[in-house]
């Protein structure tokens, strides 16, 4: 019995060791979101240092819950391709304040919650087909690769054409490119904490060329600047609930499938209910600490496959994203070349679930081409979304295949139809 005893208090001890390494590797393979996300919240127009602390602080308190509550081991960062539909679109594309861009976070987390908690969210998981939910994803990683590519230099506005290639003779395009190479190599190599690595590299790098600005020694911010209140300003528009549409669609689809695949790879699928709850909690938070909705990381896998197993790992890493808070004055010196290369590789991990779409089947492959390819070059994700949402049920009632379009896919597309129709008579 003492020896059984020993041998339990040995299997607890490595399981707590294994807990705390995988926090560790799963807040170093996530904290470059603290620098990428602080970056391109900036674009929506708020203070760098402020989207950074946002960043900081919505990604401790979600994936604090998800460890206390859940008792899993997943970390929630703000999500990679809806924080460009965040700025991007929500913001910069309707003309709304920061934050009335926060009360549309607001209302889709809210219908995320309702999903949550209902059976709504299963009707519709089965109405959206999985060709046009792989598209959306598609479609975001390639508007991100394209960002990427702006950001860094390499492509800018052509004087004849819509886009050209960069300058090669300036010092900014030379450095993106280097620091591009850099991250390609670690990423292939899957050294642990690439992006990180890459961030550290491109600066140091960007520092040689003298294209890199000194940061202060102190973060300089108004309490205004880091807490957020919600402006509803814009709520009797129909412009904000067609910007809440999509993000609340792809905060739902995107969502179930990371936590149905990264459960699965737990053996843990018993937790996907409580998992989901928390996601959609953390999400509502974002409204008001000032960022764009979190999603369970993709980078989880690495926290998986470092036999991360309990809440423990999870509260590991959240304490550590806290604690990044204090080395802002420092990271805030991270050029846009170092962002960049992240950007693209993301949107390339994005852009793989094309071969989940059936381009073999034309009913599916068509509409979902559309999104693909109307995201990036539209630069809006939800006309992007618009596009194959139209033309789905009309591929379909051409093939007289009429049966397989649930009405809550017609209700979709006929939104998407009204916009349209908005936009066109100007309302």
């Amino acid at each position: 019995m003492l020896f059984n005893n020993q041998n339990s208090k040995l299997d607890t001890r490595e399981n707590l060791r294994n807990d705390f390494i995988a926090g560790l590797i799963g807040y170093l393979t996530t904290v470059y979101i603290v620098v990428v996300n602080g970056s391109i919240l900036g674009e929506a127009g708020i203070a760098l240092e402020a989207g950074m602390i946002a960043t900081i602080l919505a990604s401790f308190l979600g994936t604090l819950l998800m460890g206390l509550i859940s008792k899993l081991p997943l970390i929630l960062i703000p999500g990679m391709g809806i924080n460009a539909l965040f700025a991007y679109s929500i913001i910069q594309g309707n003309g709304f304040t920061f934050q009335e861009g926060l009360a549309v976070v607001f209302i889709a987390a809210a219908i995320f919650i309702i999903t949550a908690f209902t059976k709504l969210g299963l009707i519709l998981k089965e109405a959206i087909p999985n060709s046009l939910k792989h598209a959306i994803t598609v479609g975001l990683g390639f508007f991100l690769i394209l960002i990427g590519l702006e950001k860094s230099g390499l492509v800018v506005s052509g004087d004849s054409t819509i886009i050209a290639i960069g300058d090669f003779t300036s010092p900014t395009i030379i450095v993106s490119i280097l620091t591009l190479f850099l991250a390609i190599f670690l990423f292939v190599k899957n050294i642990p904490a690439n992006f990180l690595i890459t961030m550290i590299g491109g600066t140091i790098i960007a520092y040689m060329f003298g294209i890199v600005e000194t940061g202060s020694s102190a973060i300089e911010l108004q309490a205004s600047e880091v807490l957020f209140i919600p402006a509803f300003t814009a709520i009797g528009e129909l412009s904000f609930w067609l910007a809440v549409f999509p993000l609340a669609m792809i905060l739902i689809f995107e969502n179930m499938g990371l936590l149905h695949g990264q459960l699965h790879m737990l053996d843990r699928n018993d937790s996907y209910t409580s998992g989901y709850r928390v996601t959609a909690f953390s999400t509502l938070t974002c409204a008001f600490l000032g960022t764009s909705p979190t999603v369970s990381a993709a980078e989880n896998a690495a926290v998986i496959a470092s036999k991360g197993r309990t809440g423990i790992a999870a509260i590991t890493a959240s304490m550590l994203f806290l604690a990044t808070i204090f080395i802002i004055p420092w990271i805030t010196m991270i050029p846009s070349t170092a962002i960049s290369p992240i950007l693209i590789i993301v949107g390339f991990l994005m852009a793989q679930n094309i071969r989940h779409i059936p381009l073999d089947n034309i009913s599916e492959a068509i509409p979902a081409f559309l999104i693909v390819v109307m995201i990036p070059f539209t630069y809006s994700i939800a006309d992007g979304m618009a596009f194959g949402f139209i033309a789905y049920p009309i591929v379909k009632m051409a093939l007289g295949k009429r049966k397989e379009l649930p009405a809550t896919l017609l209700v979709i597309s006929s939104l998407f139809i009204f916009d349209f129709v908005i936009k066109i008579i100007g309302v």
